[in-house]
């Protein structure tokens, strides 16, 4: 297990999609920068503050001109994480930036790709039964 701290930044990303006359908006959190902070929690707590004081979201820095500071209303929940809202011109953006420690960690491995042989096995014989989802106790 790692002793690192990281600062997560999430942004809620709004979709608007029409189905039968009507107008859905469907939101979601999408995590948009993760930053290595180091060993020290403390340090971590000090840049997620500064994170949701100056972080300007990417709808928000698309629409921006030279100059322009967005108005900012930031929350401070009991476990530490921030909720910002940020408005500038007629747009809303809600971020939420958040300490936390990196505990595992693993990179991808791909299969090797399937000769010729085994393509024509596997069409024949169907596919290969999927794996076990997780269950407590396994």
């Amino acid at each position: 297990m790692t002793d690192e701290w990281y600062v997560l930044i999430e942004e809620d990303t709004r979709t608007t999609e029409r189905a039968d006359g009507v107008e859905l908006r469907l939101h979601r959190w999408a995590l948009v920068a993760t930053h290595r902070i180091g060993r020290d929690q403390a340090e971590a707590s000090a840049a997620a503050r500064d994170a949701a004081l100056r972080y300007i979201p990417r709808l928000l820095a698309r629409h921006a001109r030279p100059g322009d500071v967005p108005g900012r209303q930031a929350f401070q929940g009991q476990d530490g994480t921030w909720v910002v809202l940020v408005r500038q011109r007629g747009r809303e953006c809600h971020v939420r930036v958040s300490t936390a420690r990196l505990v595992h960690s693993r990179t991808e491995e791909e299969a090797q790709a399937k000769t010729l042989k085994e393509k024509f096995r596997s069409a024949l014989e169907g596919p290969q039964p999927l794996p076990q989802p997780w269950a407590p106790g396994r």
